[in-house]
């Protein structure tokens, strides 16, 4: 017997009724012959593991732009995180872990320079808007692989596509990674704002840190515990649980997320995302070729959207210095007496 055939026997013995198998996948947009040694989800999670857009999110901020320090995470980081958690739950839940693990990785290929400063500023640049899930899933379904995209199965996409807010997803699997997303950012923001000094622990208020616990390792397994615990045919926390963990994001809210001082510089990017959009926009030439196929078949808006979304932070500040920063002019001086 092949050793995927085990694999699927296998989830069939030791996962849920609820659980998503993958021997009964609904598939691919192109059908593909099945691997010998890895399931479906296996598969998909490597193809994540793989792709280009996976290794840039290293160079993408996750809350603060280009910290200066070694520690503090940056959107690679925050993937791993999620798909720790996430992964934990499913395994308690006896849910398939490895279609959990596969759209963990995958949640925010899409996701823009400088974090959500970034998303906004093509939000509002770009037609129809701009949302990073969305991109996500454009970046697997188009963008990767020369526009041949990673061909990944339907229940990835979906849970990749309704990780942040609106409809869930489809699959138990795809409903833990969106609470697994929010657990992980809202507990290592906490850590990275102390890191920075924006505001210290005891400022988290007393009742939430009673509740939920006064360290981050603490609140993390407070609040894994509760979904476990209270999760059937939904995933859920406790009441109480639930109201404490919408009272912290609160608190992040008006002390990190729109603290003036921590996103001080968050001010300067809707101008250099902006501006670079229009350049683009306006010299569809300028695009690198990857984008041009786009540009002819989708518009320049849509290239210069895509372009600009799969950049670094730091490639986006050295296209937008070589289109508007003047350098100097080097005057070499010859025959001198």
């Amino acid at each position: 017997m092949e050793t995927r055939k085990r694999y699927e026997q296998a989830e069939k013995l030791l996962l849920c009724d609820r659980a998503s198998f993958a021997s009964h996948t609904r598939g691919r947009d192109r059908e593909e012959a099945e691997c010998p040694y890895r399931t479906a989800f296996q598969r998909d999670r490597d193809r994540v593991l793989h792709c280009k857009a996976f290794r840039r999110l290293k160079h993408k901020t996750q809350v603060f732009l280009s910290p200066e320090g070694d520690h503090y995470r940056t959107r690679l980081t925050h993937t791993l995180e999620v798909s720790q958690i996430a992964r934990t739950i499913s395994r308690a839940l006896q849910l398939n872990e490895d279609l959990t693990e596969a759209i963990s990785l995958a949640h925010d290929l899409g996701h823009t320079p400088f974090g959500h400063a970034g998303e906004r500023a093509l939000d509002q640049v770009m037609e129809g808007g701009f949302r990073h899930y969305e991109q996500s899933v454009r970046v697997v379904e188009k963008l990767e692989k020369d526009g041949a995209g990673l061909n990944l199965t339907w229940e990835v996409r979906d849970g990749i596509l309704h990780h942040t807010s609106g409809q869930q997803a489809a699959t138990l699997e795809g409903r833990v990674v969106r609470i697994a997303d929010r657990v992980a950012y809202i507990n290592h923001d906490i850590d990275d704002a102390i890191r920075a000094g924006v505001f210290n622990e005891s400022d988290v208020p007393r009742e939430i840190r009673e509740h939920l616990g006064d360290r981050r390792s603490i609140r993390i397994d407070t609040l894994v515990t509760s979904i476990v615990e209270n999760s059937g045919d939904d995933i859920l926390m406790a009441p109480d649980i639930q109201t404490y963990f919408d009272q912290l994001h609160s608190f992040m809210f008006s002390s990190l997320y729109r603290n003036p001082v921590a996103k001080r510089e968050e001010s300067k990017v809707e101008g250099l995302v902006s501006r670079m959009f229009q350049y683009f926009v306006a010299n569809p030439d300028r695009l690198p070729e990857e984008f041009r196929g786009i540009r002819d078949t989708e518009g320049a808006h849509r290239a210069a959207c895509d372009y600009i979304a799969g950049m670094t932070d730091n490639y986006a500040l050295e296209i937008y210095s070589a289109l508007f920063i003047p350098k100097s002019w080097a005057v070499k001086v010859t025959n001198l007496p």
